[in-house]
Formats: structure tokens, sequence, C-alpha cells
């Protein structure tokens, strides 16, 4: 336990006290704005499905413009890509409020929701390539590494229990316009200091990779793309827990219960990752994405059975203890495997990995458990975390060097400067997340994204 603290002290020592509580209240209108909004235009249209529509369009205009603004980061630095986000979703956000509140047609309220959804700032992948990048710099060994990325999902699973009760207790107390009021508001100030912050120097960006015609990549692209198929059937998890729940809890007679037992799965989530950084350097990724899939597959099969609110409070719960270790493991497979100077791009698409796989699992779900009950949506949950096994299983990972913990293949990395920035997010960003040392040389500026946890995307942009 002392040796955790002290290594947690030390990620504190290499980014500041300020930085994570700037990137954390940052990150939390991510977590508000698409519950937010949906909230608000089914109170100011009165129409479900225009409401749904609405916070469909929020959703893929991050999924879509995410990577953007990713590789923007890459190769112009965090500080004029943030600051310029920022700006954009505060006033897109506050648009939207007042073209909602003044009665705005379907198409021109989706139209700015898509904006508001392009603008997210990515401060989760970016927070977390920025924490690694400032760790390489400082040769900081693997353990450090793998704290800052369980500190960065902490983060990311805290601030997306805290939105929805946050755009919750707001619309109950006001009025749900008051709640994106805020997220505004958090994104313009808080948003603002995260750009402007001393350490986003360490993230100045650098020019794009000069690649010669058939060149072969420095890292295996594979592990990459089933990373990101890994954490889009993460995402289709949360979204058939979402519609499971509020079907289950809604035929039980209590629904306002739902956003508690969701939120307990994020508590627990939150505190494994937390616990992450104090594994030891033998659980290297590829063992580590084995065992968070399995456990997800074996944890979420008595979703199938839950018939009462506390047993549906148990499993809900204990599925907590496999959601982080998954996101902070892909965050953490990303960065090891991607080239350097396309990092926060790798991360961006990453933590939009994760939204897509919710909305997409949400609108599928939905249906299912309007004509099969609670069951339906469960079933595909639990067949996501299936399919994530099987790519874990079946996805060549480098195995990690006994002396330095790195992939065999990692060599590439070694003597390369790190360049650029961030998925949901994303929720998970680096080798870090593995607790395993890295034997490149110091980072120059490339952020990390998460996750989401990934983002989100961010980190988990779609938690």
């Amino acid at each position: 336990m002392a040796g955790t603290v002290d290594t947690y002290r030390r990620v504190i020592a290499l980014t500041g006290p300020i930085l994570p509580l700037l990137s954390f209240f940052a990150r939390l209108p991510v977590a508000m704005c698409q519950f937010g909004s949906v909230l608000l235009v089914a109170e100011t249209s009165g129409s479900l499905a225009t409401a749904g529509l609405v916070g469909g369009t929020l959703s893929a205009g991050q999924v879509l413009c995410g990577p953007l603004l990713g590789r923007l980061a890459d190769r112009r630095g965090q500080r004029p890509v943030v600051l310029g986000a920022a700006v954009v979703n505060a006033l897109a956000t506050a648009a939207l409020v007042a073209g909602a509140l003044g009665g705005l047609d379907t198409v021109p309220l989706a139209v700015i929701a898509g904006v508001t959804g392009a603008s997210v700032p990515l401060i989760g992948p970016l927070a977390r390539t920025r924490s690694v990048a400032l760790a390489h710099r400082d040769g900081a060994g693997g353990e450090v590494i793998g704290a800052v990325l369980s500190l960065e999902g902490t983060l990311d699973e805290t601030s997306f229990v805290l939105g929805p009760a946050l755009v919750g207790t707001a619309a109950l107390a006001v009025h749900p316009a008051a709640a994106l009021g805020l997220a505004a508001a958090l994104v313009a100030v808080f948003g603002t200091a995260f750009a402007l912050h001393p350490t986003a120097a360490v993230t100045a960006g650098s020019p794009a990779p000069v690649r010669t015609k058939g060149a072969a990549r420095a890292r295996p692209a594979g592990v990459v793309r089933s990373v990101r198929c890994s954490l889009a059937l993460q995402g289709a998890v949360f979204g058939g827990l979402q519609a499971g729940i509020a079907s289950l809890t809604g035929e039980l007679g209590v629904p306002g219960q739902a956003g508690l037992v969701y939120a307990a799965n994020g508590v627990v989530s939150a505190a494994v990752g937390l616990a992450m950084g104090a594994l030891p350097a033998r659980f290297g990724l590829r063992l580590r994405w084995r065992a968070a899939t399995g456990a997800a597959l074996l944890l979420s099969v008595p979703l199938l059975f839950s018939g009462s609110l506390w047993g549906l409070y148990a499993v809900v719960t204990a599925l907590g203890f496999a959601c982080a270790p998954h996101l902070i493991t892909a965050f953490a497979l990303t960065e090891r495997h991607v080239e350097p100077a396309r990092l926060g791009e790798s991360m961006a698409y990453a933590a939009s990995s994760l939204v897509a796989g919710q909305a997409l699992s949400l609108a599928l779900s939905g249906r299912l458990a309007e004509r099969y009950g609670p069951s339906g949506a469960f079933a595909v949950t639990v067949g996501a975390a299936a399919l994530s096994l099987v790519l874990a299983l079946v996805t060549r990972v480098p195995a990690d060097s006994p002396s330095t913990g790195t992939p065999e293949a990692g060599a590439a990395h070694a003597g390369t400067p790190r360049a650029g920035t961030p998925g949901t997010g994303a929720p998970r960003a680096d080798t870090p997340g593995t607790g395993t040392p890295h034997t490149g040389t110091p980072h120059t500026g490339t952020p990390h994204t998460g996750t989401p946890h990934t983002g989100a995307a961010d980190g988990y942009a779609g938690r």
C-alpha cells in the first residue's frame, strides 16, 4: 500500500497537483452533454424521437471529428487545438440551449448538436497523452507510467458517474437547460485552463512523418485495429447495460433507480482503475487484456437471470471490476503499438470507437428490450463481452520482454521522441497502463486519451 501511494506521489510530482483537477473538470462536460441534450430537447419539444435524433447527432459529430482533432493536436500541439475546440464547443452548447428553448426545428437543432459533438476538446485522451509525455521526458519507469494511466482511468470513470448525476440534479432542481449551461461554462473555463497550463509545452506538436512509398510500418497495426474493435465492443457492453437497467427498473416500478444502479458500476470501476497502478510489471498487457475480457464475460452472464432490484445492483456492481482494467489496458496497447507522431490521433480513434460502439448498442438494445424485455438488452452486453474475449485471444500481441517489460517489437520505440496527443475516450492511453517499464527515450510532445475512457471518447467518451 505504501509503495502504491509513493507511486502516485511521483505521478503528481510529474504533473503538478493542478493539472489533474483541471482535466477532471474540463472532461465533465463530455459526460453531461449527450444526456443533457436528450433531456432538454425532450422537455422543450415533447418528442422523444426528436430528442434521440439530436443526441445521436451529437455523438456522431464526436465520433467522426474526434480523430481529426487528435491529428491536429499531434501536428500543431495541444494548446491551440484545445483552445479552439473549447471556445467552439462552449458556444455550440450555448446555441443548443438557446435553440431548444426558442423552439427551433429539428433539423437546425440536430446541426447545432453535430457541431457540439464535433468540437468536444478530447480532454481525456489529451490529458493521458500529456501526462505520459511528461513521464517519458523525465525518464520515469513503467510503474509510474502505469499509475499515470490508472489515475487517468479513475478520473474518466468518476466524471462519467458525476456528470449524469449533475445533469439529473440540475434538471430536477431548475431545468435541463441549466445542466447544459453548466457544461458550456465548464468547458469554457476549465478547457481553456487545461490548454494554457504550462505542461502543454511538452505536447507542442511535430510535423507529419515522411513515409517513403512502400515503407513498412514500425509497429504492428493489427494490434491497434483489434484494440479499437475491442473498445467498440466495450462501448456495446455499456450500451446494452444502460438499456437493460432502464428496462428492468421500469418493470420493477422503480425507474428512478436506473441511474444509481449504473453509477454503482462506474464507482467500482473507478476504484479498480486506481488500484491498477499497483499491479507488478510481470502482468503484461497481453495477459491483462485477456483477463479483463474474460472477467467481463463471466461477470456479465448473470445479467440474463437478474429479476430483482438488489440482484441487479449486485451483478452490475460486480461487472465494474472488469471495465477499468479493459479500458486502461486497451489504451496502453494503443500507445505501445502506434507511431509516436500519431499518438494523439490514435488515442482519439480509440475513444471514438468506444462512443460509436455505445451509440449503436443503445439503438439495438433499446429495440430488443422493447420486444424481449431486459434480457434482450442484456444479451447485447453478454454477446459483446464474448466477442471481446475472442478478439483478445486471437490477436497476436508481442510478448513483454522479461528484462524490460516492453514488447520485443518495441525496439522501434527506442530513441524516438514522442510527438503528440490523446479516445475516451478513452478511456487509457499508454504503455503505462501496463505497469511495465518503457525503453523509449523521453517523450518530447506526444499527448495521450483515454478512456474513455477514449476517451473517451473522452476517455471513456461514451461512458
